[in-house]
């Protein structure tokens, strides 16, 4: 990375279970996101990093790529000559190719001493520049409006060092192609970059945990800028009318103390009002239609064709959150769809759901449904399964519900399990076996799982070269449509 030092805020979690198994990569932000650029030259009896790895020369050059590569080495469990040999191109690369990296280059020769900085402008109408000093301890911040911001965080990414999004690209009347008056939007230009595009292949969508850092990144500038706009824009928003200044100055408060608060629209994702308006809509529902007849978790499985298919080669869905969200959209759409105007539960009154994203980077809707005619407890068995399928009958289902219904097995049978805590499931895994379904008074039911015996159904699964016999006490609840 070209920038000194990335401060605060993107950073990489590694989501490890109790029992030390790893899931997929997560992203967060704590803080804000910062980025800034240091001297091109250390300081006196310092060492090179960061930007200044690119401007050593003999020896020193080559020690540092020897560094590079067993880091690399270390970090990925790479052969070291391969590593080399991936490091040495990647620096012939970038300084065959990088305009930025040849223009710090070519201005280094020419600073006089070391009071004296490179300043780079590269669009007239910019207001921000760029100030690099060849030795100094002080860091410049990168704005992130500053057209090179991008290449300089993501050199491999954008290798050429082209110029990415600034506040002044012009939008384009699309039949004449002639400028508008209207600006481009950070989020109008991140989503045209990282869109599927037949017969074009696109760079960005090849990065794998790279490429998720960036689109977090850019994400915090959309919401840099969307914020930034509330900021200076509070009349246009009329502040002035929102209840608690009202009330603070009804009530003879200090205008002083009040202060000078940049107040959230309701538009705004996220914010207070915006949640609240939420939770209203939520809460009519109930007290008109009283509490919801059924309760769905709808879960995306990273295993849908749908998914594999668009995945290009050496990928895994965990690499591509973007098409499992819009996969994922579309089902939970299609299964609203289903549910509601196919009647399949009965004549539906309204619905609401909440998407969430587990830790595990996978997303999950849990939807609740308003029916004319209430469910009676003489009903829930032929709406909602804990057992498995009889495969004669549906073998479609039973292969669902055995590949993805089925909870472990854990505890003694496995006890590697991420369910597991102190030698407990924390599920609550196996369940009891019992022929009928009983609701309690708190609303949760123990449903109906039957034994062997009693005609449930069982299948053999392999988990670490051991076939185990699974029966009706692990599996979760399921609908049957």
């Amino acid at each position: 990375m070209f920038p000194n030092d990335i401060g605060g805020a993107t950073v990489i979690v590694n989501n490890i279970a109790a029992n030390g198994q790893q899931f997929n990569s997560t992203f967060k932000i704590k803080g804000q996101v910062y980025h800034k650029v240091g001297s091109l030259l250390p300081m006196p009896n310092e060492s090179h990093k960061f930007l200044q790895i690119y401007f050593m020369r003999g020896e020193n050059s080559e020690r540092a790529l020897a560094n590079r590569v067993d880091a690399r080495c270390d970090y990925h469990n790479l052969n070291s000559a391969f590593a080399s040999r991936i490091v040495s191109e990647l620096d012939a690369l970038l300084n065959e190719q990088n305009e930025l990296l040849k223009l710090f280059k070519s201005q280094m020769t020419k600073l006089q001493s070391d009071n004296h900085a490179i300043v780079i402008n590269p669009d007239r109408h910019q207001l921000e520049s760029i100030y690099v000093d060849s030795t100094h301890l002080l860091l410049t911040t990168l704005l992130e409006s500053w057209l090179a911001t991008d290449a300089l965080q993501y050199p491999l990414i954008f290798w050429k060092g082209q110029d990415r999004y600034c506040v002044n690209i012009k939008q384009r009347n699309p039949v004449t192609g002639a400028e508008t008056n209207k600006n481009v939007s950070s989020k109008d230009f991140y989503s045209y970059h990282l869109m599927i595009r037949r017969g074009r292949d696109n760079i960005i969508l090849r990065c794998r945990e790279l490429r998720q850092q960036f689109i977090v990144d850019m994400y915090v500038k959309i919401e840099s800028e969307r914020l930034r706009y509330l900021r200076y824009n509070q009349q246009k928003l009329r502040t002035e009318e929102y209840i608690h200044l009202r009330d603070a100055v009804a009530n003879n408060a200090d205008t002083a103390e009040i202060g000078n608060s940049v107040i959230l629209p309701s538009s705004y994702v996220g914010s207070p009002r915006h949640m609240q308006e939420y939770i209203q809509d939520a809460m009519t529902f109930v007290r008109e239609y009283g509490r919801p007849c059924l309760f769905i978790t709808f879960t995306c499985n990273p295993k849908w064709k749908e998914i594999t298919s668009l995945l290009l080669p050496g990928q895994n869905a965990m690499h591509r959150h973007d098409i499992t969200a819009r996969v994922f959209k579309q089902k939970l759409k299609s299964l609203i769809n289903f549910t509601t105007k196919l009647h399949v539960f009965g004549f539906t009154r309204c619905w609401m759901y909440s998407v969430e994203w587990q830790k595990r980077g996978l997303p999950h809707a849990f939807i609740l449904i308003w029916l004319v005619d209430k469910i009676r407890a003489e009903n829930v068995d032929s709406l909602i399964s804990a057992e498995i399928p009889d495969p004669s009958t549906d073998q479609l289902l039973f292969d669902i519900v055995t590949a993805s219904m089925i909870h472990g097995p854990c505890r003694n049978l496995n006890r590697s399990s991420p369910c597991m805590v102190d030698g407990k499931c924390t599920k609550r895994f196996p369940k009891d076996f019992t022929n009928d379904t009983v609701t309690h008074v708190d609303g949760y039911p123990i449903y109906r799982r039957r034994s062997t015996e009693n005609g449930g159904q069982t299948f053999i699964k392999t988990i670490s070269y051991a076939d185990i016999d699974i029966d009706n006490r692990w599996v979760n609840t399921h609908i049957q449509c």
